[in-house]
């Protein structure tokens, strides 16, 4: 959809986009990007209410031919007599908005209640009409969305007034989503209008429209909706690329020769000769669309302007439909993807392939269902009502009564969005983590060994799945196997993916700050920065800061990262009693930097909050705080002999290595805390172990029992070296 057509900021040609779902032909479609005033009015000597929302009534009896209009007269009564003498900054009467917004709504087959509510949803906000007024004039159903829609008061909450509304919305979104519905549909009106603003106030609202309402349209499959905004926001923020843009769709307009109708053309004659019943259809490239291709592709030939779209009646139908394209043209393989099989996680349904001929043009296509098409544009509105059975009268030719229908509400990522928005501390959070996390516009699924399933935004990593699972109890996760094999927490995971999270038991196990540079949901973001604001990072830290010794057993970043990450633990611990000399009953910790073992020469070295931190005596972080003047204090191994210790493995690269070291390592009763395995070099690999022994005795036969593994020709302590310049501890 164009801006220029509505925007009075942008004058020019109306160029035509995505066509809406087929409907009766005796009926034409409204096109709502050329709707004025006049039309939503109508003449003053007609009837009022039949002229004001007639062509409201009109499309939605296209949908619903038997819905109960009584409703939505009483909602414009209501609507129109309480706004009557406000008028907007175009100059229009107020009125016109709710009935361009409900009008849109109506054209995309959302059913009466959405309906109603979407002709009241300013007058709370700006009228004396109160909710109370609202549910027993209209029901709670309706007086649930318009209160969801109604803005917070600036005068009440100040600079977190949007953030905070935003908020309110998507809670109430997470009961109801046609209260976004409706939010979409009104934010679209007002970009529409938006040349009567101010240029930094449109800036500002085309930013905020970016950032959130266009992911949130993305994410409940409004792709009518989505695709408009986007044109409007790019013409706004975007004005010298939008009008390139607009040059070449005006330049390829006035060609000649038209390669999609050639295409199209051709492809009919294929389906009719299989017998195959279908529209064959040309959709133009909206504008940021264009713009897209125009930066990827560099030149821009005739096929790339648009798609081609072949509605079916029947899911077999598009199959059928693909392998006849698939037959008889030339496919370019790379470019199929099955959608129906496997579809995206904003309902979204198609196939999608692409053509090419022997002078290079390649159109692509979409093969869907005429309702794939219509869930396709329309989204959740398209599914009606979603909290009534398929027999109720709302339910209309929205979903067949003997298909299932889908609860839209409470997809993966709305789920996400709604848990972490309850942890963020401040609404400044809320808003800027709020964008972060729409920003990531693509899920995965990844699968668990029980068979139940995490469904995790793209990009997600270990770290991520594990607060997904165990919410704050992943603080104690050690690590992972993803598709059966070890891997580090910073994995980042792919669609299909099989993880298994190893879970420790100990209470006082605690996140590491470096899991934040691999947390990419909020959930896991908010969950850590929470744990680390209410316990201070401890200032043993200092002392382990990365670095890497160059020797044949020394250790790697990794293998650092995994030591403080896992080693770092308060004491008193099982198998690995320390006491302080002379204050028996202080706290202690071993340092995550040299991971001290019984039998080792230790020394300590007195932190905040009277814990004291215990290094092995030629650990390099004791003599730089010896150096500093820190005092150190007598400690002493108790009668335990357990351990915990890091060892650095260093091996030539051979298939079925990590199998066999792990194998050696269980013989000799060591429990793999953690691993960490760097990528080959020169085909060396370096693997990096926390384990827990039962008995400090048993280290020496376990590392000969890893020296042994054909392929592994050094393991040793893992060795930590703190920087010069760190502070004390």
């Amino acid at each position: 959809m164009s801006a220029e057509a509505t925007n009075p900021a942008t004058p020019g040609p109306v160029v035509p986009v995505v066509p809406a779902a087929p409907r009766r032909r005796s009926r034409p479609r409204i096109d709502l990007r050329r709707l004025g005033r006049a039309a939503l009015l109508g003449p003053a000597s007609r009837g009022r209410l039949p002229d004001a929302i007639g062509h409201v009534v009109e499309a939605h009896r296209a949908h619903y031919p038997d819905a109960d209009l009584q409703p939505l007269h009483r909602a414009y009564v209501l609507a129109e007599s309480s706004h009557r003498g406000q008028m907007r900054k175009s100059g229009e009467p107020y009125i016109t908005h709710p009935l361009a917004v409900t009008l849109i709504l109506a054209e995309l087959g959302a059913e009466t209640t959405t309906l109603t509510a979407s002709l009241l949803h300013d007058t709370v906000e700006d009228t004396d009409v109160t909710l109370d007024q609202v549910g027993e004039q209209f029901g709670a159903e309706v007086r649930y969305i318009v209160d969801g829609v109604t803005k917070l008061e600036k005068v009440d909450y100040g600079a977190a007034a949007e953030p905070e509304t935003f908020r309110k919305m998507l809670v109430a979104t997470g009961n109801d989503v046609r209260v976004m519905s409706i939010k979409l549909a009104d934010r679209l009106h007002n970009m529409r209008t938006l040349g009567v603003m101010r240029p930094e106030k449109q800036e500002r609202i085309a930013k905020v429209t970016r950032d959130v309402l266009i992911p949130l349209a993305e994410r409940l499959g409004v792709q009518a909706l989505k695709t408009e905004l986007e044109d409007l926001v790019f013409a706004i923020l975007h004005p010298e690329e939008y009008e390139h843009t607009r040059e070449l769709i005006v330049d390829n307009a006035s060609r000649a020769d038209d390669p999609l109708a050639e295409f199209s053309e051709a492809m009919r004659v294929v389906l009719r000769d299989a017998d195959i019943q279908a529209e064959v259809l040309i959709r133009p490239r909206h504008f940021v669309s264009v713009h897209r291709v125009s930066r990827k592709r560099g030149r821009m030939r005739g096929a790339d302007f648009g798609r081609l779209l072949v509605l079916v009646n029947e899911d077999a139908d598009c199959y059928a439909v693909l392998g006849e394209l698939h037959t008889c043209m030339t496919p370019v393989v790379s470019e199929f993807k099955d959608f129906i099989a496997v579809p995206k996680f904003n309902l979204y349904q198609s196939l999608h392939t692409a053509v090419a001929r022997e002078d290079g043009q390649v159109a692509e296509v979409l093969i869907r269902t005429h309702q794939m098409h219509k869930v396709a544009e329309a989204g959740v509105v398209a599914l009606g009502n979603p909290y009534t059975g398929p027999a109720e009268e709302q339910t209309g030719q929205g979903v067949p009564a003997d298909e299932e229908r889908v609860d839209p509400t409470r997809p993966g990522w709305l789920s996400r969005l709604l848990d972490w928005q309850e942890g963020a501390p401040d609404p400044d959070t809320f808003w800027s983590t709020l964008r972060e996390d729409l920003a990531q516009d693509r899920e995965i699924t990844v699968f668990r060994p029980d068979g139940g399933t995490l469904g995790l935004p793209e990009g997600a990593t270990c770290v991520d799945a594990a607060y997904e699972q165990y919410g704050e109890d992943a603080h104690a996760c050690m690590g992972a196997r993803v598709n059966g094999r070890l891997a580090t927490l910073s994995t980042v995971l792919r669609d299909g993916d099989t993880v298994q999270l190893l879970m420790g038991q100990d209470p006082a196990s605690e996140p590491s700050r470096e899991w934040l540079e691999h947390a990419h949901t909020p959930a896991a973001r908010i969950a850590i920065q929470r744990w680390l604001a209410t316990h201070p990072t401890p200032a043993e830290h200092e002392g382990s800061a990365p670095a890497a010794d160059s020797g044949a057993s020394g250790t790697a970043k990794a293998a650092e990262a995994t030591a403080r990450s896992t080693a770092d633990e308060p004491a008193p611990r099982p198998g690995a009693a320390i006491t302080v000399v002379d204050r028996p009953e202080a706290s202690v910790r071993l340092a995550g930097c040299c991971t001290p073992v019984p039998l080792d020469e230790v020394t300590g070295f007195a932190v905040r909050g009277g814990v004291v931190t215990v290094h092995r005596a030629e650990c390099a972080a004791v003599a730089r705080m010896v150096d500093a003047g820190r005092e150190e204090v007598d400690v002493s191994w108790g009668d335990t002999t357990g351990c915990r210790v890091t060892l650095v493995a260093e091996s030539f690269g051979r298939p079925h290595l990590l199998a066999d070291l792990t194998e050696a390592m269980a013989l000799e009763g060591a429990e793999i805390v953690s691993a960490t395995v760097e990528p080959p070099s020169q085909q060396r690999v370096r693997h990096t172990y926390t384990v827990r022994l039962p008995d400090a005795a048993q280290l020496p036969t376990l590392i000969r029992a890893m020296r042994n593994v054909p392929g592994v020709y050094d393991v040793g302590r893992a060795q930590h070296h703190a920087p010069a310049s760190a502070g004390p501890v």
